[in-house]
């Protein structure tokens, strides 16, 4: 076996290899010595799947792989399905460097207090606090030396403020012209265009790429246009008198929407006295620390801040601040059939306060339910995208609940790249690309993908 051949066997998948959730990955980088990849917390169709088997929701969050060996861990962003794990792996006894970028470094203590709140893991406040004491920060683009004569560098993603995705490299590998061995694992690849954040890195080159799937088998609604779309879906809410609900994932999703609707707020003097209700603790917390990092905004958002906009905290913006006061407006949106527009977490419906918005609004003709993001099998989300059209009914909390509402999904606001970008990703600008691994995806979209890659001719070697 020769060593990019070996580079395979050194990658042990703990999560989000058969699924899409779940994300951690072990990159052995010597005998006895590896780094992880993400720790997330597995959701929908993968816990499903594993109560089919046998198992039980609590214990597929368990760690049940052996961590003597972990150097560290690196965090390629903190979303939910990627760091979930993290309470469960210090339980387990982690004590090693956590490696992210600054802005993740931000966000991920307001994630795991959430999760922890949620799930009522013990011993939180200590299980957060040790998280933060073994969190090393590093800035993006800039190499850091590890043990074993390996290297790591975090790239900026464009998933959501902080996403990063991550290189490893050897210095110095025997039988390949003394060319360093690099290997590259994706975490979640954003889209070109995206408000607020730069577009992805460019990929150098690598021997082994582990790169997600999520997208794989599809491409997204015009990006472009997506504004123009949300915009006619908002009027016919205006018109029937109803309620848009945008279940909206609290950190990046939410941030993108609210940057949107500023803007036709801004640009349309009819909309002036549209309400925009923040319906999320979480994502209220997020769009605080959005603020905070204005820095690393894009140019476009920058330039609204020079220009006295502030596209994320807006008059018309109104953010709930308490339980009572969210029943309150609930009951309101009910009776009153005064236009508004609703987010509020969980973007698949999984839970969080949108729940309480879909147990009161999706049997009224007059709301519309506008989906933005990805919807797993298995979840709520998916099951209103799936039969709302078809007149079809969804279980929330163990009832069902008949859809009468709009659903509309627009792709161009997912925060995954598609087909194309994950392609484009592959069209290197130093080296190539040798063999792939993907991970985070359904068996379709990872099918699909594997053979528009293989099509491509812009890898080396293959879809190992």
């Amino acid at each position: 076996m020769d060593v990019l051949e070996s580079l395979i066997t050194r990658v042990e998948h703990h999560g989000a290899h058969q699924g899409v959730t779940g994300s951690c990955h072990e990159f052995q980088l010597a005998h006895g010595a590896s780094m992880l990849i993400d720790c997330g917390q597995f959701q929908g169709g993968d816990v499903a799947a594993f109560e089919a088997s046998g198992g039980s929701a609590e214990r597929i969050q368990n760690i049940d792989f052996d961590i003597d060996n972990l150097m560290g861990l690196v965090i390629t962003h903190c979303h939910i399905d990627h760091v979930g794990r993290l309470p469960s792996l210090m339980a387990a006894g982690f004590r090693r460097p956590i490696y992210c970028t600054p802005a993740t470094a931000v966000l991920l203590p307001i994630v795991l207090a959430d999760a922890m709140k949620l799930t009522r893991f013990p011993h939180a406040a200590r299980v957060l606090g040790g998280v933060q004491s073994l969190l090393r920060p590093l800035p993006l683009d800039r190499w850091h030396a590890l043990e074993h004569g390996w290297r790591m560098r975090l790239r900026n993603a464009g998933h959501i403020m902080g996403s990063a995705y991550v290189e490893f490299e050897q210095m110095v590998a025997a039988g390949i012209q003394e060319n360093p061995l690099r290997v590259v694992f994706s975490g979640d690849l954003g889209c070109k265009n995206t408000p607020l954040l730069p577009d992805p890195t460019p990929l150098e080159f690598a021997d082994l790429l582990v790169l997600e799937s999520t997208y794989g088998d599809r491409l997204h609604e015009d990006r472009e246009t997506r504004q123009t779309r949300l915009k006619e879906v908002i009027e016919r809410a205006y018109a029937d008198g109803g309620t848009v609900l945008i279940p909206a994932f609290s950190i990046g999703r939410t941030q993108e929407l609210l940057y949107e609707i500023e803007d036709l707020i801004h640009s349309d003097p009819d909309w002036r006295q549209m309400t925009v209700i923040l319906d999320s603790p979480l994502a209220s917390q997020y769009t605080k620390q959005y603020r905070r990092l204005k820095a690393l905004w894009d140019e476009e958002a920058r330039s609204r801040l020079a220009d006295d906009r502030h596209p994320l905290n807006f008059e018309r913006l109104h953010v709930v601040e308490s339980h009572d006061q969210h029943l309150e407006i609930i009951d309101l949106l009910r009776e009153s059939g005064e236009p508004a527009i609703v987010l509020a977490a969980s973007g698949m419906c999984s839970g969080g306060r949108i729940v309480n918005y879909l147990k009161a609004l999706i049997d009224d003709s007059r709301t519309d339910i506008v989906f933005v993001g990805y919807q797993a099998e298995g979840t709520p989300g998916r099951q209103i995208q799936d039969y709302g059209p078809r007149g079809g009914y969804v279980v929330l909390d163990h009832e069902r609940y008949d859809i009468r509402a709009q659903v509309h999904t627009l792709g161009g606001y997912s925060a995954h790249a598609d087909q194309r970008e994950l392609l484009e990703f592959l069209h290197t600008t130093v080296g190539s690309v040798h063999d792939v691994r993907l991970v985070h995806g359904e068996a379709g979209a990872k099918a699909a993908l594997a053979a528009a890659i293989e099509r491509s001719g812009l890898i080396t070697g293959a879809v190992v």
